[in-house]
């Protein structure tokens, strides 16, 4: 399994484990990271996907529900729904290729999920990327003129 794979991995555990216990807090999570990962920049990396999709979920729960017509969150299998968030924070806030994103999701889908799993992850994140592209950028203000 590729490194940045398995940081993916533990962050989309570590979602699930707090979507199903509230009670887990952020030292809790860390510290599992951690024992899990040696190598320091992937601790970074599955820190920064779980810490923001947490920090990003109403936001990112709202993009989700948009783009799943018919699908409810309470719907979704806590893993679906999960994979879904921490796809949705890489596809955004990092500069990860959208495919690579869509791909990762779509293997822990398979891995994790039910049989249907990869393909419903597969098209909910592809709206969640083609809508992305059609937004329009925010552009920054005029430079003031100096005299």
């Amino acid at each position: 399994m590729a490194k940045r794979s398995k940081a993916r991995e533990l962050a989309m555990q570590m979602l699930f484990l707090v979507d199903m216990n509230r009670d887990v807090n952020d030292d809790a999570v860390l510290s599992m990271i951690q024992e899990r990962i040696d190598d320091e920049e992937l601790q970074k990396f599955s820190w920064s996907l779980f810490s923001g999709t947490i920090r990003n979920r109403d936001e990112l729960d709202q993009q989700i529900q948009k783009a799943a017509k018919n699908w409810s969150l309470k719907r979704m299998t806590t893993t679906d729904r999960n994979l879904l968030r921490l796809g949705a924070f890489e596809l955004h806030h990092f500069e990860t290729p959208n495919s690579v994103v869509i791909n990762e999701a779509i293997k822990l889908a398979k891995k994790f999920g039910t049989e249907k799993s990869s393909a419903f992850i597969n098209g909910i994140l592809d709206k969640l990327n083609k809508q992305a592209a059609l937004e329009p950028t925010e552009q920054a203000p005029p430079a003031e003129e100096t005299t």
